[in-house]
């Protein structure tokens, strides 16, 4: 078992699922209603800490129901959580709408008392950064906060991780602290302005990014796989019909991160986020579709 910090958001999700998304003005009925616990580094603790790692959670919540789920979600999944709450803020909360038959969606997040993680905050858990296997983190929460976690696990000698998402302008210098980068098609282009929409647009994509000073660029291509830099194409591995793909890239990313930390080498690391992702898209939500180890073994076994 291998040591993972993760530095992230925690938003309880608010999902609608119906035939098409409405027009602006326009009124349509749903076909359903969901309240989930969700939040990229959140469900990103979850699938790791199923997977297999010692899981740490550093974020912010407010003092209220929401943030009871975030802790009865991260106690249910085996997740230590270091997180203050804010008694003057929210807990965050996320819109997300699901296209009914394609299981496709658009998401709208609002981080409440998460987006309060300063670089201070960071610096109080140094020690327990400093102390871990693998570093990860993402964009939802302050870009000094992610930075700064970083900076701390890069000269602790910590394997680092960073899920650009949702993508944003990144500070000179931050890729270069990241042993991997792990973006989707969208966000590959923000970070290097080179269109991803083939295999061969993957590789040019991922030299741009090592340029920038990646080590392990990874880019996330939906049910295509991930491109691996150097291996090329990573097939997705299915485990059955789609039903929501909104956890999909945080399964990867976490189910990845328990990998590397337990030792894997970076391709064994890939099939087993590859098979997260892959079991977690046949199920509906985010943090409560993260599959156990024993499945994910299961699943690449066959």
């Amino acid at each position: 078992m291998g040591k993972v910090v993760i530095l992230g958001v925690f938003v309880a999700d608010t999902s609608y699922r119906a035939d098409r998304m409405p027009r602006m003005g326009e009124t349509i009925l749903g076909n359903s209603f969901a309240l989930g616990p969700g939040g990229k580094g959140s469900n990103q603790a979850v699938a790791c800490s199923r997977i297999g790692a010692e899981t740490h959670m550093i974020s912010k919540l407010g003092r209220d129901d929401f943030a009871k789920m975030a802790l009865e979600t991260w106690k249910e999944a085996g997740v230590v959580a270091h997180a203050d709450q804010v008694g003057d803020s929210y807990t965050g909360a996320a819109y997300i709408f699901v296209e009914e038959q394609s299981g496709d969606n658009a998401i709208i997040i609002a981080p409440g008392a998460a987006a309060l993680i300063s670089e201070a905050d960071v610096d109080a858990n140094a020690d327990l950064i400093a102390g871990a296997d693998v570093f990860v983190t993402q964009l939802e929460q302050p870009m000094g906060a992610a930075l700064r976690g970083l900076e701390i696990a890069r000269n602790a000698g910590v394997k680092t991780i960073l899920n650009p998402a949702p993508a944003a302008d990144l500070p000179e210098g931050m890729l270069a602290l990241c042993d991997y980068v792990t973006p989707n098609e969208t966000e590959c282009e923000a970070l290097t302005g080179v269109a991803v929409d083939t295999e061969d647009d993957a590789a040019r994509a991922s030299e741009a990014l090592q340029k920038l000073g990646v080590r392990h660029p990874i880019i996330t291509m939906g049910e295509r796989g991930v491109y691996l830099h150097g291996h090329g194409m990573v097939a997705a591995i299915s485990a059955g019909p789609v039903v929501e793909t909104t956890g999909a890239g945080d399964a990867f990313n976490g189910g990845f991160a328990a990998a590397l930390a337990e030792g894997k080498t970076t391709q064994e690391a890939v099939l087993i986020g590859c098979a997260t992702a892959g079991i977690s898209v046949t199920r509906p939500g985010t943090a409560p579709s993260m599959p156990s180890r024993a499945e994910v073994d299961a699943l690449l076994r066959r």
